[in-house]
């Protein structure tokens, strides 16, 4: 015969969902490899975070709304870092794969700031002569991440005046994984679509694809 107390305790145990744990932490100096391995260890524990809650009782809802909001907070920061990161190995790769496409890089921004008090922002910008890219960098690439920096980049001339007397102004997204066939979206747009995956990044629009000028 169980106490009452042991009793309590199974039912808590029942109960019971762990919140995601410890992230892959690497050793040595980051690589697309490297970084890949923790997004996808990290992105786990979120997802069986989100398959056990969905498994849970009316009894524990309370405790999880209040979970909910600290893993929110945490998934927030969590994409914040990963996407800095990302910016950072796709800066490093950019000239080569823009190079491949017959784009010739001499030098490459990271977060370029608009001039206004407005706070307009491009995660990169990639020059050469009179040609210039600019790069919008997101961990999961989504639709309306696509909407917004088209918008961005109709203003590019505006909010960029450095960058305004170049002849030709591109536009490309990065991303580690796609959401709802968005890179198919952003070609269909003219943007150039470089996914960051395994050891390097690589433009994966299809070989006819020609670019939109802005």
């Amino acid at each position: 015969m169980k106490s009452r107390k042991e009793k309590t305790k199974q039912k808590e145990d029942a109960g019971h969902v762990s919140e995601p744990g410890a992230v892959y932490q690497p050793q040595g100096p980051l690589t697309f490899e490297k970084v890949w391995l923790m997004f996808q260890e990290t992105d786990k524990k979120f997802q069986e975070y989100r398959e056990e809650r969905q498994k849970a009782s009316q009894e524990t809802e309370k405790r999880f709304r209040e979970t909910d909001k600290k893993i929110k907070k945490a998934f927030d920061l969590f994409t914040g870092q990963w996407g800095r990161l990302v910016e950072s190995l796709v800066e490093g790769d950019l000239p080569r794969v823009m190079q491949e496409r017959g784009i010739m890089i001499k030098r490459t921004v990271e977060r370029a700031k608009s001039d206004d008090d407005k706070g307009h922002e491009y995660d990169i910008i990639a020059v050469n002569g009179d040609v210039c890219v600019a790069v919008e960098v997101k961990t999961t690439l989504r639709p309306e991440d696509i909407t917004h920096f088209l918008n961005k980049l109709k203003h590019f001339r505006q909010w960029m005046p450095e960058y305004a007397n170049k002849n030709r102004v591109l536009g490309a997204v990065a991303y580690i994984r796609v959401d709802s066939n968005s890179d198919k979206m952003a070609e269909k747009f003219g943007l150039f679509t470089i996914r960051a995956t395994g050891k390097s990044a690589k433009i994966v629009n299809t070989e006819n694809f020609k670019p939109t000028e802005f």
